[in-house]
């Protein structure tokens, strides 16, 4: 039978208890204010509400979240340690310790530089912060998600009643069925020392009787054949009386037996009649069940060390927020993607002119600097963004792996671009039909594999540019090399949609590229080798959003591209 029943307060539980007695209607609500919480005996803090341990107590199942007990300890020269007093029931400290050695060492635990353990008899773990920068809330809360600091008890009522029939109970059936098993243990024992106080009784009446008639009673013995048949005809004595005659040594065959014997027999005799008494009071009973809990609290209470409440009782945590990056150590990577898909990070910001090994018949497509920390945005040709954390990437040394296995990309779909994630930041998304808008890039981060769907394209449509959208101007180029120049101010931003049309083309034409830029600066494009041109004067392609646009100036790349 599955049953977890974690440890709780003596002197709480006697106080429910008592309570009950006292009211037997008593609700979950007044119960869960004499007993808060379990109590563990290695301490911590009880992570809770009020709401949520007493549905748990109501119903008889739920866990509790216990963590670690903590405190800061200043140093010199402003710095600070985390000095961990109390960890969690049940949870073995030096596997602890080993667990968060393990992660510091595979570096997960980015704000803790070192873990020491002092603990002599009482516990002491010591945490360092990598600065003293470092938040102390911060730093404890992502050691609480990922380690045993904070640990879940489970709650599960499930017991055997008094008819051995297993069932859950609440809190309040629970404490009502112990208060039932007291009550009838008090009416089996009082009934138990009944029989025995009238067997007692009945010895001692034949004692009496025989100190009485003492002279006959040992003349009988001395001179019948069959003693006891006699007694029993001459005295009228019960068989039990005349074989504690029989057994009586001779030593108590003296005046001062008598008198004790007569003591015993009135003293046994007013017990019986309060024992009857108790039988016939069932208030009586209660409060006698009352007078023992309360010797237990005595015993055993909060006035006693033993009994004194170990696990605080806090409230639910509180919205510390912990950034992802903060469980990533930060670190410079260079995101290489390849011609046929093959995505990997190696260590470092990589100069663009530095050699990097691909497979056979493969060649780069996509290099960037990033950090481990950072997302990175995947734009598709359907039109959906996917993100990878940067500490997600497959290492550079081999050849890294697919990007679909990383997320969900049809195979009929392609890459478009691959960016990182700055908050804050504007993109400019468009498809092949001419068709775009500008979107936060806050709005296009996916929480799966699946992706998040921002640039709805029509049948036969893909979606082309990704680029951000820093300037005041826009400058697109169709497959027809029509270049149009408006302002950056005429495209809407959204978050999901087909956008707006942003150039038209004849029939068969296509967006080739399109780039937000400054007016000021001037509209570049690359050229072979490497170089660049920039057009200062754009009046000639200024126009308004829609437009057809006019033939850009010689020189301009074929195919048309800006980049």
């Amino acid at each position: 039978m599955a049953t977890s029943i974690p440890p709780h307060n003596v002197e709480e539980l006697c106080g429910a208890l008592l309570h009950l007695i006292d009211h037997p209607d008593a609700g979950h609500e007044a119960l869960v204010d004499l007993v808060p919480g379990p109590d563990f005996p290695t301490g911590g803090v009880l992570m809770e509400t009020r709401e949520t341990v007493l549905e748990a107590y109501r119903t008889g199942r739920g866990s509790f979240r216990v963590r670690a007990r903590w405190e800061v300890e200043p140093l010199k020269n402003g710095t600070w340690q985390i000095v961990v007093t109390e960890i969690p029931y049940q949870v073995q400290k030096s596997r602890l310790v080993e667990r968060m050695a393990e992660l510091l060492q595979n570096r997960k635990l980015a704000l803790l530089d070192d873990i020491r353990d002092e603990s002599a008899v009482d516990i002491r773990l010591v945490l360092e912060p990598k600065s003293r920068n470092v938040d102390p809330d911060m730093l404890m809360e992502s050691l609480f998600r990922q380690t045993d600091l904070e640990s879940r008890i489970s709650l599960n009522l499930n017991v055997l009643d008094k008819d051995n029939v297993p069932r859950v109970m609440s809190l309040r059936e629970a404490l009502q069925a112990f208060l039932d098993h007291r009550h009838e243990v008090l009416v089996r024992r009082t009934r138990h020392r009944l029989g025995k106080i009238a067997h007692r009784l009945e010895v001692l009446g034949g004692y009496l009787i025989a100190y009485l008639n003492l002279d006959e009673i040992i003349r009988i013995i001395r001179e019948e054949d069959e003693p006891k048949a006699v007694m029993m005809r001459t005295f009228e004595l019960t068989d039990v009386q005349v074989e504690a005659i029989l057994n009586m040594r001779l030593r108590a065959l003296r005046r001062l037996e008598e008198i004790e014997i007569r003591k015993e027999f009135e003293e046994l005799s007013a017990e019986r009649d309060d024992l009857l008494s108790l039988l016939d009071d069932e208030r009586r009973r209660w409060r006698t069940v009352g007078q023992q809990l309360d010797e237990v609290r005595r015993g055993f209470g909060k006035a006693t060390e033993i009994g004194r409440r170990r696990t605080e009782i806090g409230s639910a945590p509180s919205a510390v927020l912990v950034p992802a990056e903060a469980l990533v150590e930060r670190e410079p990577i260079t995101v290489i993607c390849s011609e046929k898909g093959w995505i990997r990070a190696l260590k470092g910001h990589i100069g663009a002119d530095q050699e990097v090994k691909y497979k056979e018949g493969d060649g780069e497509r996509f290099r960037l600097h990033a950090e481990t920390t950072d997302k990175i945005l995947v734009f598709a040709t359907d039109g959906r963004f996917y993100t990878i954390g940067g500490d997600k990437l497959p290492p550079g040394r081999g050849h890294g792996e697919p990007i679909r296995l990383m997320i969900d990309l049809a195979n009929d779909e392609d890459v478009v671009t691959i960016r990182v994630h700055r908050p804050g930041e504007r993109l400019l998304v468009a498809s092949t039909e001419g068709r775009g808008f500008v979107v936060a890039s806050d709005d296009v981060v996916a929480q799966t594999r699946a992706g998040k769907q921002v640039l709805v394209v029509e049948t036969g449509a893909k979606a082309l540019v990704c680029v951000p959208a820093a300037g005041d101007a826009v400058a697109v180029v169709g497959t027809n090399r029509k270049l149009l120049v408006f302002d950056r101010a005429d495209l809407p931003e959204m978050a999901r949609g087909k956008g707006v049309i942003l150039q038209k083309y004849k029939t068969g034409g296509q967006l080739a590229d399109a780039i937000v830029f400054r007016i000021e600066d001037g509209l570049s494009w690359s050229l072979q080798g490497g170089r660049r041109r920039t057009e200062p004067d754009l009046e000639l392609w200024r126009g308004k959003r829609a437009g057809a646009g006019r033939n850009p100036p010689n020189g301009f790349p074929r195919p048309p591209r800006f980049t």
